[in-house]
This record gives structure tokens, C-alpha cells and sequence, in this order.
């Protein structure tokens, strides 16, 4: 009895061992999303570990794409739940040129348009070459721990728990306010 006793806790030992390191519900991120750094359009760094505590939605955003009017809802998200989540909006120019402007314009065009009182990063690359770090650690499993993306389009969302764990990605489809988000706040 006490070698099957032993051998049965031999193996559960090993399994545990086994899902725990390799399944991706179990990895942890390489990279603390709160060692990144990233500006505000006003070109001050902004201190993701102050966030630490609540959500954070993370959108790349576009003043002249289909997506724009997006900009009401994420006001209205970030009005809602600034208790619990923090939006950060991210300007980026590689869909079809929608972002074009300077920091200066993006800032007067959110605030004047859709009275944007949300944070709003300094304009990066999402994808490609010059991706930048926030976002490679969005996309990448190795480094978020939990799943990899492609950032398809204008206003794709990415959102981080109270601890700085990925939890989901959303497409630009998913509006701000759509309970596919809100149910996760």
C-alpha cells in the first residue's frame, strides 16, 4: 500500500510540474508590463506602475479612420469605471495613413471633437520594424504570457488586469462599451 501510495504521489508531483510549466494558462509574463516605457503626446513618461491596482485598456487610436467616433465611447468607458480601469489611447499612423498629425493636433482634435480626457500616448508603431515595446509585449505570448496578436486595424484594444496580467484583445469591431469588455471591469 505505502509504494502506491508513494508512486501516486510521485506522479501527481511530476504532472503538476508538467502543466504548470508548460501550459500557457499557467506562464507567467517574462516582461512586467509596468517595466515598459512609454511618453503622453506631451512628451512626459508615463508611469504604468502607478497603475497598478486597476485595469488598463490600451487602444490604438486614428482621428481620420471609420473608428473615430470610437473616441465617444471610450470617454464614456473611462468616465464609468475610472475607479477600476485606466484607458490609455495610443495614436499610430500604419493603417492607411488615418493618423497623420502631430501631438499637438491629436491632443485638440480628441479634446475639441470628443472632449478626450482620457490619457493619450505619444504616436508608435503597433506592428512591424519599429513596433514598439508596449506593443510587442501585447502581441507576443513569450512575453505577455498568455496569447499572441496581430494588431489588424484602428482602435484594437488590449486589456491588463489589476496586477499587470494580459487578460484579452478585442478588435476594432468590439466598441468600448460592448460587454464583451465591460463584463471583464
Amino acid at each position: 500500500m505505502k509504494t502506491i501510495a508513494l508512486i501516486a504521489t510521485i506522479f501527481s508531483l511530476f504532472f503538476l510540474t508538467i502543466i504548470t510549466t508548460n501550459n500557457s494558462i499557467f506562464m507567467k509574463p517574462k516582461t512586467s508590463i509596468y517595466d515598459i516605457s512609454i511618453k503622453s503626446l506631451s512628451g512626459e513618461k508615463i508611469d504604468l506602475l502607478k497603475f497598478k491596482g486597476k485595469k488598463i485598456l490600451f487602444v490604438n487610436t486614428a482621428s481620420e479612420c471609420g473608428f473615430t467616433k470610437q473616441y465617444a465611447d471610450l470617454q464614456k468607458l473611462h468616465e464609468t469605471y475610472n475607479n477600476k480601469l485606466v484607458v490609455i489611447g495610443i495614436p499610430c499612423n500604419q493603417f492607411g495613413g488615418q493618423e497623420p498629425g502631430n501631438a499637438m493636433q491629436i491632443q485638440s482634435f480628441c479634446q475639441v471633437n470628443y472632449g478626450v480626457t482620457f490619457l493619450m500616448a505619444e504616436k508608435v508603431d503597433v506592428k512591424g520594424d519599429k513596433q514598439h515595446p508596449l506593443y510587442k509585449w501585447l502581441t507576443e505570448k513569450e512575453l505577455n504570457g498568455v496569447k499572441s496578436s496581430s494588431v489588424k486595424w484602428n482602435f484594437q484594444k488590449y486589456l491588463i488586469d489589476e496586477n499587470g496580467n494580459f487578460i484579452d484583445y478585442y478588435y476594432s469591431i468590439t466598441g468600448p462599451m460592448s460587454s464583451k469588455i465591460t463584463k471583464q471591469l
